[in-house]
């Protein structure tokens, strides 16, 4: 799918707030509200709209410690690779697990009420993964910037061809 300036701009407006409404979304990027519905179902279709999310205030729900676990496996074979991500998968307080290049075999994102709550997740959730031979931690003092894209994307002039 080809996408155009207009494409971009409801992508943009999109990630700003993903609860305008057809209506809202139309006025934004100056088409009618029938073409606006229109080109939203196509990018659905193609994939370049995965879906929708709520962003939480984390710490209102007393999660206020985000930490990033580096984890290096003892080998790098596809058994350990396979085992390792079926465990962590399973691993209720990891909410992102990303294949690394580099030392690291694997980042692990955590989310937890606080420090004395981590050390409980790395007891009995992230020490018991298989495979692994090195865990590092690293807690975030705070954040700074969380975009779903960087805004070059949604800036037809500036992206290259």
């Amino acid at each position: 799918m080809e996408l155009d300036r207009i494409d971009y701009a409801l992508l943009a407006a999109l990630a700003r707030n993903a609860r305008l409404s057809h209506v809202e979304l139309s006025n934004a990027i100056g088409l009618s509200t029938t073409a606006c519905a229109r080109r939203m179902k196509a990018l659905e279709e193609a994939g370049i709209i995965a879906g929708y999310r709520a962003e939480l205030g984390l710490k209102l729900l007393g999660l206020s410690t985000l930490v990033l676990v580096r984890i290096t496996l003892e080998s790098q074979s596809e058994e350990a690779l396979q085992a390792f991500e079926t465990a962590v998968t399973a691993c209720p307080s990891v909410v992102r697990c990303l294949l690394m290049s580099g030392s690291d075999d694997y980042l692990v994102t955590v989310i937890a009420r606080d420090i004395e709550d981590f050390e409980h997740i790395h007891k009995t959730q992230l020490s018991r993964l298989p495979k692994v031979a090195r865990l590092q931690s690293s807690f975030a003092l705070r954040q700074v910037i969380d975009r779903p894209l960087p805004p070059s994307v949604y800036e037809p002039a500036r992206r290259k061809h």
